[in-house]
């Protein structure tokens, strides 16, 4: 949509409230896997993967430690409010994750033990709370 203004024509853009709060909750997913690449690296960890998805499945972060392929779920809010970001991973999400971990130990021939992994972490302003919660569940099908 046009309209014009003594100094030119110019455009309005119409966008929903819920286009901007995915965008902003995007970006803070984006800052907080960033950080807990970060973090990984810190604690020993060599990042293979981020984001990899295959066949509908998707796993924030690979990486490898120790004698362990690691599989890291990343959650990132802005507050507790709701409840720890831990929390939001349900049985359904650690199934498609350990079908996800499959694929992808099978497609890369590696025989090596798998480890499940979360990193929960708050950002509010430039406060940053990281909780790591290694070996946190096991595999189950």
């Amino acid at each position: 949509m046009y309209f014009y203004h003594a100094y030119g024509a110019f455009s309005i853009y119409k966008v929903h409230f819920s286009e901007i709060e995915m965008a902003e909750h995007n970006l803070l997913g984006i800052k907080g896997e960033d950080l807990a690449v970060e973090y990984l690296k810190d604690k020993g960890h060599k990042i293979i993967e981020r984001n990899w998805r295959f066949s509908g499945y998707e796993v924030d972060i690979i990486s490898e430690h120790q004698e362990f392929i690691v599989f890291v779920e990343v959650k990132t809010r802005s507050t507790s409010h709701w409840g720890n970001p831990e929390e939001a991973i349900g049985k359904q999400r650690m199934r498609r994750m350990i079908n996800g971990a499959s694929n992808y130990l099978k497609l890369n021939n590696i025989d090596r033990p798998a480890r499940f992994d979360i990193v929960a972490i708050i950002v509010s302003g430039e406060e940053k709370e990281i909780e790591y919660f290694e070996d946190a569940f096991l595999a189950f099908l």
